[in-house]
């Protein structure tokens, strides 16, 4: 159960390959969080990307997941929910020592790069 209630919406959700997915989320531009950053401009917090990126990776590995490890975080553009609601997040999942799980991920909008990064989850047993 993700923290952002109501925050986003899977639209949809693709198994590319064994270790690949391609997810289609939509942003709800009403949510609480948009009237504090910014009014009258908003801007997704960079901080709740990385949730939905997490929140996507325990779905895909149906497992809870501990946040360890992120190198080559990368925010590339501001995601402004009323101009670009809608969100590819593009992940790669490899395992490493049966207990940890290393995400790749792309977020993009209408074709232009919003997130790079790579992050290393303990599951949580």
């Amino acid at each position: 159960m993700s923290i952002l209630t109501d925050f986003y919406h899977i639209e949809q959700f693709q198994e590319v390959s064994d270790s690949k997915y391609m997810v289609a989320i939509r942003l709800n531009p009403e949510h609480e969080i948009f009237e504090g950053h910014f009014p009258g401009n908003p801007v997704t917090p960079g901080v709740c990307m990385m949730q939905i990126v997490k929140d996507v990776s325990e779905q895909i590995t149906r497992r809870r997941l501990f946040l360890t490890r992120s190198t080559n975080v990368k925010f590339m553009a501001l995601i402004n929910p009323l101009e670009n609601p809608d969100i590819v997040l593009d992940i790669e999942l490899s395992y490493e020592d049966g207990e940890l799980v290393k995400v790749k991920n792309v977020s993009s909008f209408g074709g232009t790069i919003a997130l790079k990064l790579t992050n290393v989850y303990k599951i949580i047993k």
